[in-house]
């Protein structure tokens, strides 16, 4: 199960789901796998009734934000956004990559009436980002890993608050009271696991999740924010247990049943002008958008902080790191179905371009950091050679 854990592996897993869903979705099986994602199944005795689709959008995906919300809570207890002056380069970087793809998203669609569109190519996939850093990067400074890394996690914040505030549609808020306080239960029990794990306690947590998350569906919330808030509030050392033990869940089954649901999609007959304009400016914004955006925003926050404590981050590796921030994909297909619910024709070619968004990222953040890569090693033998002149004189 270890190899399930490598990013590599996760963004694999997720690259070859969603090209398996594009074709079959473009097969004679493609009919009969749509009508499938649309059949609803309802638990008998609630008021819960989805499609396939929403379960797996809206339930099993909680789960992936479930361990996306530890991995950040661990990061700003004791990992790289623990303090401010850690944050705040990064952060900055993750504002442009955020600002400037949703200006051009809104510049290609102005006056379409799809302009609320604007949030789709301001995600990034934070596991698929690293996964090609992982296959890429070997031998890339920490320095840049870390940057990296803490831009990931902030644009991860920055998407999930855009769900909970932008996709919320007349709130239940007895609901959201409800709610909270399972979120308040939920903290309660993961104090009482202390160091050791406790199957009682386990399976009443489980109980009390899976409530909160019926809870929050119910309230009119995105479902998937439940996970964010479970996660945010267990007490970190159970949670990295947990989210230890969910990694190849989510992983090796969850993220590429998503993928794999997003990317049915029926690839439209027609002409690139007909196309509408939100497919252009996905396509535009990811790739274009995060790379100008992060980069301006990166070179913007060099001239933050003491001069001792600015991090040497070069534009090439400006670059790549904007590069990354481009592969959309999990995050983005998410909000492409929330924005544009109802319209199907629309949502179609908005999958469409974040797939072609994200792997033209994923082409040019493979050059540039392997390129980057190259330098660096090149730079590491040249001083080993120099180290190794000075010891033989």
């Amino acid at each position: 199960m270890s190899f399930i854990r490598s990013e590599r592996v996760a963004a694999l897993f997720l690259l070859v789901a969603a090209a398996i869903g594009l074709i079959a979705a473009n097969t004679p099986l493609g009919p009969g796998l749509m009508n499938l994602q649309d059949a609803h199944l309802a638990i008998p005795g609630t008021p819960l009734d989805l499609s396939v689709g929403h379960w797996i959008s809206d339930g099993l995906l909680a789960i992936f934000f479930f361990v996306v919300a530890v991995e950040l809570k661990n990061e700003f207890a004791v990992g790289q956004l623990n303090s401010v002056s850690k944050a705040v380069r990064p952060a900055i970087a993750a504002l442009g990559g955020v600002i400037v793809p949703a200006l051009i998203f809104v510049a290609f669609t102005s006056g379409s009436g799809y302009e609320g569109g604007w949030p789709i190519p301001t995600a990034t996939d934070i596991a698929f980002a690293l996964g090609v850093l992982a296959v890429f990067g070997k031998g890339i400074p920490s320095r840049l890993r870390i940057f990296i890394l803490a831009l990931a996690i902030l644009d991860d914040i920055v998407a999930i608050l855009i769900i909970a505030v932008f996709f919320t549609a007349d709130p239940n808020l007895l609901f959201i009271g409800l709610a909270a306080v399972g979120v308040a239960l939920f903290w309660l029990l993961s104090r009482s696991l202390g160091g050791r794990y406790r199957a009682p306690v386990g399976i009443l947590m489980v109980i009390v999740a899976v409530l909160t998350w019926s809870l929050t569906y119910l309230s009119g919330v995105h479902a998937t924010i439940a996970g964010v808030a479970l996660g945010l509030a267990m007490v970190r050392i159970p949670a990295m247990r947990v989210r230890h033990v969910l990694e190849p869940v989510t992983n090796g089954a969850i993220i590429p049943i998503f993928a794999f649901s997003a990317a049915l999609v029926a690839i439209p007959q027609v002409a690139p002008s007909e196309l509408a304009a939100p497919f252009w400016g996905i396509l535009v914004a990811l790739p274009v958008g995060k790379i100008i955006g992060i980069s301006l925003g990166g070179w913007l926050s060099s001239f933050v902080g003491p001069r001792e404590k600015r991090p040497h981050l070069t534009l090439h590796g400006l670059l790549a790191a904007g590069a990354l921030g481009g592969v959309g994909f999990t995050v983005s297909l998410l909000m492409n179905e929330l924005a544009f619910a109802g319209k199907e024709e629309v949502a179609d070619e908005g999958t469409l371009a974040v797939l072609l968004g994200s792997s033209i990222s994923i082409v040019i953040a493979a050059v540039l950091v392997s390129t980057l890569a190259a330098y660096y090693k090149k730079l590491r033998v040249l001083r080993e050679s120099a180290v190794e002149k000075l010891r033989t004189s």
